[in-house]
């Protein structure tokens, strides 16, 4: 039996959820929205990677607060209206494929919000072009060449903890089984913890353990009004000396488990124009496995996975729990599919798909044979 197609249980103060299998669509942002609200693509991405065999969906980075999205177009689940076109947009993608669990990535981008989309430069928006003012641990830009973001109050962080939470049981309240704080890519929470953008000279900034504390409040608020699965996902390194690095990351880790943390995805970079990034297949599989094996936290792995052998081996070697990707489900939706009928596994999908298959790989949906007409 491959490992990649064996059940895999994480643990919650609610309860156990167990998943089909340990493949994770990671989350993807779309940049879709309008005013926040999730409408037609959503329903129309959401309900094809229902349908992709992965044992658990993640819905991309969304908002906690308007001024913390990334672009004027990313998702939120900010207030009573952002939650109803989610729940509904929610409800109808899941009501066309096999029960699949949803985790939702929750964050907040800092000194990296009102940025155009990537495919318009991704530079910071101004306000004649719907842009607004960013804030961050510090007031040091992302960039060199852009203005430097307003620096954070305590009454700003306290809002933001709250923002966290409130969003955490909106998500809670339609029935979403997971919440995942992205503390990862250079945005508010990762912020607060490299040395690169927080110079505070408070108790929020300076040493590892003032630098830390922030995403350690808003994972303990969160984590005391949502008794689901709670996660973090967290670069595990900014790539630059000087830098948040893999040591700090898994002292974080320590200190999120003693907090009832549930997983870790484990990715990096993001947070500086500077970094220098050794990209190649399963590149960031080390720093899983360090985390993993330091911590005890189940652990996904992210990063340039995109074959059904590759995912298999590195669970068999102990790299992490579960196999999270994000850019391999956009370019084939039904990746699963195709590493269930490499690697001897089954999946579930719609009825309407089970005759697309060559014969030879029909067993995936564990039918012998499926009829004609």
């Amino acid at each position: 039996m491959s490992l990649l197609f064996t059940p895999y249980s994480l643990h919650s103060p609610r309860g156990e959820l167990t998943l089909a299998n340990r493949t994770v669509v990671a989350p993807m942002c779309q940049y879709a929205a309008v005013d926040g609200c999730a409408g037609d693509w959503h329903l129309s991405h959401w309900s094809q990677l229902f349908n992709s065999g992965a044992a658990l969906f993640t819905i991309e980075a969304t908002a906690v607060l308007p001024e913390g999205r990334i672009t004027p177009h990313c998702l939120g689940l900010w207030d009573a209206h952002t939650a109803s076109a989610m729940r509904d947009t929610l409800q109808r993608a899941r009501a066309l494929a096999p029960h699949t669990p949803v985790c939702i990535q929750l964050a907040h981008a800092g000194r990296k919000a009102s940025s155009a989309a990537p495919w318009n430069g991704g530079q910071l928006l101004s306000a004649e072009q719907g842009g607004w003012q960013p804030a961050g641990p510090s007031a040091l830009p992302h960039l060199p060449e852009e203005p430097a973001p307003l620096e954070m109050t305590l009454a700003d962080l306290q809002r933001v903890r709250d923002a966290f939470v409130a969003a955490a049981q909106r998500a809670d309240a339609m029935g979403i089984e997971a919440v995942e704080l992205h503390a990862a890519h250079g945005y508010l929470l990762h912020q607060f913890l490299s040395p690169l953008s927080n110079q505070r000279s408070d108790a929020y900034g300076g040493s590892l353990e003032n630098r830390m504390r922030f995403p350690l409040e808003v994972f303990a608020a969160v984590r005391q009004a949502f008794r689901g699965v709670l996660g973090l996902r967290l670069s595990a390194t900014d790539w630059v000396d000087g830098g948040w690095d893999c040591a700090q990351s898994v002292e974080l880790s320590l200190r999120l488990k003693a907090l009832e943390c549930d997983f870790v995805h484990v990715s990096s970079g993001g947070l500086s124009a500077q970094q220098k990034i050794s990209i190649g297949p399963g590149y960031q599989l080390a720093f899983a496995r360090q985390i993993r094996q330091a911590s005890g936290l189940p652990t996904m792995a992210v990063g340039l996975i995109t074959e059904p052998q590759q995912a298999e081996d590195l669970l068999q070697a102990g790299d992490a729990d579960l196999v999270a990707m994000a850019r391999a489900f956009l370019y084939q939706p039904r990746w699963t599919w195709q590493a269930a009928a490499a690697l001897g596994g089954t999946v579930t999908a719609n009825p309407v798909y089970w005759r697309c298959l060559p014969r030879t790989a029909q067993s995936i949906f564990g039918k012998v044979s499926i009829g004609q007409r």
